[in-house]
């Protein structure tokens, strides 16, 4: 990017899903200052949801969340301009999260609605081909409402190598998958790892140590840690709740900061980010800040920075984050963006 900051892109939620937004929208990033300069919408897509970048190449991937999935793939330009290069259908209705393997080989997506994982191929261009698999969960859990079906939430590949994690909150499960890169398609490894029941698992944030990981549950309000091992077992460590606030509580994004020693829970409902020392086993509550809105559906860490995305409070507010403490202090106005669901630096 040039030297007058780098760009972030936004992803929202569209008329298509209930939204304000209109598509992806750029903004111009102060290091320094952590100040946010909207340029924009970028890419006119339908409930661009969730986006992520490839590894290597300048190409940003987004969901659109729509009863009939599709992920697109745009080419990005110097100061974050979008390019359509394709679109593909998953396969699976609402897809919410992708993810592109580490050596940037396949695109991953969530379907939320159809309950299943999608793969594409990605070319030398970093352009999905025509989807090589599609992996469909089957079970229910005891919430009548949000778990009378399979919802994929989920799908983070290892950083180096080991098996995809598929994170399923209508199951109460994290299905674990070997990528099979020749053919493209996801070989399951038995058994899956069974949550709390009714916990409905959504995110999990993977620890630099590559032991440790920790998973939120959306229907229970916690924040379970489990221990990785190297075939790819999971062995639950710790259950703390993820907010220590009265009300409805719904976990949405969790993420380990720099260094690895300070955790970050976004609470919807009660409008929180929950910061948790990470030092001992069970993680501490060291603070609990104010968000300004009450459904901060989603954040990005940047350096000394924190920015939440709050869906409906049409906002990302920016946080400087204390070094020390790890506990984030707000800076500036909020910045105004329509239906805001993802932050991708």
């Amino acid at each position: 990017m040039s030297g007058r900051g780098e760009v972030v892109h936004i992803g929202c939620y569209t008329a298509e899903s209930g939204g304000r937004g209109t598509g992806i929208v750029a903004a111009r990033r102060d290091a320094a200052t952590g100040a946010l300069t909207p340029l924009g919408v970028v890419a006119s897509t339908a409930s661009p949801s969730f986006l992520a970048r490839h590894p290597r190449l300048p190409v940003l991937y987004a969901v659109n969340e729509l009863p009939a999935g599709e992920v697109s793939a745009f080419r990005v330009g110097g100061d974050g301009e979008l390019t359509p290069l394709a679109t593909r259908p998953t396969g699976g209705a609402e897809p919410c999260h992708l993810a592109v393997v580490p050596g940037g080989s396949h695109l991953l997506a969530a379907n939320y609605g159809g309950g299943s994982v999608s793969v594409f191929p990605l070319d030398e261009q970093g352009v999905p081909g025509e989807r090589s698999d599609l992996v469909v969960h089957e079970g229910r859990g005891p919430d009548p409402e949000r778990q009378e079906r399979a919802h994929a939430h989920m799908v983070s590949p290892a950083p180096a190598g080991g098996p995809l994690l598929a994170v399923d909150l209508g199951t109460d499960s994290v299905y674990r998958y070997d990528l099979d890169a020749a053919t493209g398609r996801l070989v399951p490894r038995a058994p899956r790892v069974h949550t709390t029941a009714g916990a409905g698992p959504r995110h999990l944030a993977r620890h630099p140590d590559g032991r440790r990981l920790y998973l939120v549950g959306e229907l229970d309000a916690t924040v379970t840690g489990y221990e990785l091992t190297a075939d790819g077992s999971l062995h639950r460590r710790s259950r703390v709740d993820a907010s220590g606030r009265p009300g409805h509580v719904q976990p949405s994004e969790v993420a380990v900061g720099p260094g690895g020693r300070f955790l970050y829970v976004a609470n919807r409902g009660v409008g929180t980010l929950a910061v948790f020392d990470l030092r001992d086993e069970r993680p501490a509550l060291v603070a609990e800040v104010e968000t300004d809105g009450e459904w901060p559906r989603h954040f990005a860490l940047v350096g000394e920075h924190l920015y939440v995305a709050d869906e409906r409070a049409d906002m990302i507010r920016v946080f400087r984050v204390d070094p020390d403490s790890g506990v984030p202090e707000a800076v500036g106005e909020p910045v105004p963006v329509p239906s805001p669901t993802c932050v991708l630096p």
